[in-house]
């Protein structure tokens, strides 16, 4: 073999080492040895936008893990309508006797407490005097300025609210006789009716005013 064939096999193999130093190169990774596969398009956006991705400790829907979980903890349940008032359907209702003075006629309207939890009173109570057909007779009462104090009742236990008028045959007011009375516990909407046995009550003319005293504890007798 002549020098010059020599020279150009040497040259070839040369070429053939360089080109496939080169391959090698291309398909290193990042210097450990390791290729690293190219960035998919899914990847790409969810760094764009910050969309959340599932997670073991997540919930697949984007919703953060402590929102969902605050969402499905049972909460307290609501406190019963009106907290510690006594409801009407947890009364009774009855009128006192006949306590006359000074040409007045009062009496006790009392509630007694017929449930078997302790509820309270404050205030006063509504009355209406109304005849057989329910119609109410005479004009609204008054409310006296004697300032309300809250009545804690417990099983069994009364309280009572002043009911007062000046007596017809003093005061020349026209008269009618009731029915029955309809009582309505403070801050309730359904009254109980108590038949009216004590006479007639004035209705019309100056001296027809019914006044109320708020409730106390006890009877009233």
């Amino acid at each position: 073999m002549t020098n010059r064939s020599l020279g150009v096999r040497r040259a070839a193999l040369l070429a053939s080492s360089v080109a496939m130093l080169g391959l090698l190169a291309g398909c290193g990774g990042d210097g450990d040895g390791t290729a690293s596969a190219p960035p998919t398009e899914s990847g790409t956006a969810a760094s764009a936008t910050g969309t959340a991705t599932p997670s073991d400790s997540g919930t697949g829907s984007g919703v953060p893990t402590d929102a969902v979980s605050n969402s499905l903890t049972p909460s307290a349940p609501p406190s019963p309508a009106g907290g510690t008032r006594c409801h009407t359907s947890e009364l009774s209702a009855s009128v006192g006797r006949n306590d006359p003075g000074a040409g007045q006629e009062n009496f006790p309207v009392v509630l007694t407490n017929e449930s078997s939890r302790t509820c309270t009173l404050h205030g006063y109570p509504g009355t209406a005097f109304v005849d057989a057909s329910g119609k109410q007779l005479g004009p609204d009462p008054k409310r006296s300025a004697t300032e309300p104090e809250t009545v804690k009742l417990a099983p069994g236990q009364s309280a009572w609210a002043g009911l007062s008028f000046a007596n017809p045959e003093v005061s020349g007011a026209g008269t009618a006789t009731p029915a029955a009375l309809l009582v309505t516990p403070p801050d309730e909407e359904d009254p109980l009716k108590v038949t009216w046995k004590s006479g007639a009550v004035p209705v019309s003319g100056n001296e027809s005013s019914v006044r109320l005293i708020p409730f106390s504890p006890g009877t009233g007798a």
